[in-house]
């Protein structure tokens, strides 16, 4: 289960950002996943409890957003989300048809911020 060391990484880099704010607490964190990115975000929610059960950090709040596969067409530069389940598997564009669209997201796992209480 490697959504344990994601859910550990992800605590250290958000007490990385609160100690750059001195006296202030860790209370939330916002972490955006792909569908591509191999993440179980049940998984890491389950990790990150108990990583944090029985600490300091007990009532940080972690907040997933489950973000889609998206493809942009090459011929008319419409972006779009694709049921395909493989960065490798290019999904015809709904817009205009055409069969040569590229793969731009998907497969992150990124922090989209971090919420902290000031003294």
């Amino acid at each position: 289960m490697h959504e344990v060391g994601i859910a550990s990484s992800i605590l250290e880099a958000a007490h990385s950002e609160t100690a750059r704010r001195p006296g202030a607490k860790l209370i939330g964190i916002g972490v955006r996943i792909g569908v591509l990115s191999g993440v179980d975000i049940d998984a890491l929610r389950f990790a990150f409890e108990c990583i944090t059960a029985e600490t300091e950090d007990e009532k940080v709040v972690l907040t997933t957003e489950k973000c889609p596969r998206v493809n942009r067409c090459e011929d008319c530069g419409h972006e779009f989300s694709s049921s395909h389940l493989s960065p490798f598997t290019d999904a015809p564009c709904p817009r205009c048809h055409c069969e040569r669209t590229k793969f731009v997201s998907g497969d992150q796992l990124d922090i989209a911020f971090v919420e902290v209480e000031e003294p």
